[in-house]
């Protein structure tokens, strides 16, 4: 299992989180809003931080799932979205690790697909989180 992606930062609520969607308030800013508030209600544990300049959500400083918005498309990406169930093929990319969904404006979303792919990613940090505890 590949080890833990930490970011140093994260709160509650950052208020630079707040800022960057406040800047894409648009129909793709919207959409990655409500898929990061889907994972952001995972659990009472969720925090978050800017990261590269995409809002991104971790449990004990580890990260598993940023947002991004593009001129076509809203990315939901997942840090260790190469090791995710992911039987309905909604995840794209080629990384050794990260990979993603995209989310675009009238195009449909398997979206009870999508909330499993989320709350895979949230329980495996916790399980990867348990077991960086247990070394």
């Amino acid at each position: 299992m590949r080890p833990l992606f930490r970011l140093t930062g994260t709160c509650r609520r950052h208020p630079d989180v707040e800022r960057w969607f406040e800047a894409h308030s648009n129909a793709l800013g919207q959409l990655a809003l409500d898929w990061y508030r889907q994972a952001y209600a995972c659990g009472g544990d969720i925090t978050e931080v800017m990261h590269d300049g995409q809002p991104t959500l971790c449990v004990e400083g580890a990260a598993f799932v940023y947002v991004d918005v593009f001129s076509a498309h809203a990315n939901l990406g997942f840090f260790q979205g190469a090791e995710l169930p992911d039987p309905s093929n909604l995840l794209e990319g080629k990384g050794r690790f990260m990979r993603h969904v995209k989310l675009r404006v009238g195009a449909e979303v398997d979206e009870a697909a999508l909330r499993e792919l989320i709350l895979a990613a949230y329980d495996d940090v916790k399980t990867r989180l348990k077991l960086d505890a247990d070394v």
